[in-house]
């Protein structure tokens, strides 16, 4: 029976698994923690609302109902629908592409997805997918996210620079073996015009014609000098 090899049906599928369910693990890890460790609300002193890091990065936990980065309220099942979708998108991709790199890309902007989503499922009151997601990572100057959407974001800005990169790369390499191609044309069709001319020096040529005697250093054969002069004579 022939058909498709199963490792090449397959193609990256294990490894963008793989990159998806560690992405997913330490998304559900994470907000776990920050459930525990924080109290939702207005950031106080000496509060449990807010962890200070370094410069403007705190924990602050939120819930959001809506789409990504806090934003969009009320479209948040229109956004766990697209999630779910982009998510088996990507992961089929995977399954046909040969880049690592894009694979791995693949993987973890399908574990992102799927971890935001994973929030709006088991939060779900008042219908399917209408969960709020957890947020807690706050720069104060961008709204509050979490990792699942560290992982898309840095995922899609990966993926077009990689895209780029292997676009200029690919260009690059079809210039080159163009210019070689027009240089080995170019002297090619020269010395077929130089031959046609008779500027080429021909194949296997020795000397002159017969009549003046010459032979390839353009000097003429003596007997043949001397007989001449006796005719004359």
């Amino acid at each position: 029976m022939t058909g498709t090899p199963r490792t090449a049906r397959v193609g990256g599928l294990p490894l963008a698994l793989a990159v998806a369910l560690v992405t997913i693990g330490i998304d559900r890890a994470t907000k776990v923690w920050a459930e525990r460790r924080l109290v939702a609300g207005p950031c106080r002193p000496g509060g449990n609302e807010c962890i200070d890091l370094v410069g403007s990065l705190r924990f602050h936990l939120i819930y959001n109902p809506g789409a990504a980065f806090s934003k969009g309220l009320g479209i948040g099942p229109l956004f766990g629908v697209v999630a779910a979708v982009m998510a088996v998108v990507l992961l089929r991709l995977a399954a046909t592409s040969t880049d690592r790199v894009r694979v791995v890309l693949f993987g973890l902007i399908a574990g992102g997805a799927v971890g935001n989503l994973i929030d709006r499922v088991v939060r779900a009151e008042s219908g399917l997918l209408s969960g709020s997601v957890v947020d807690f990572i706050d720069l104060q100057w961008w709204p509050v996210f979490n990792v699942a959407d560290a992982a898309v974001v840095c995922g899609v800005i990966a993926f077009v620079i990689r895209s780029m990169w292997a676009d200029a790369a690919t260009g690059d390499t079809t210039t080159g073996h163009t210019t070689t191609t027009g240089d080995a044309t170019t002297n090619d069709t020269t010395t077929r015009a130089a031959a046609d001319d008779g500027t080429a020096p021909a194949e296997g040529a020795s000397g002159g014609d017969g009549g003046g005697g010459s032979d390839d250093t353009g000097v003429g054969d003596p007997a043949e000098s001397a007989e001449g002069s006796r005719g004359r004579n």
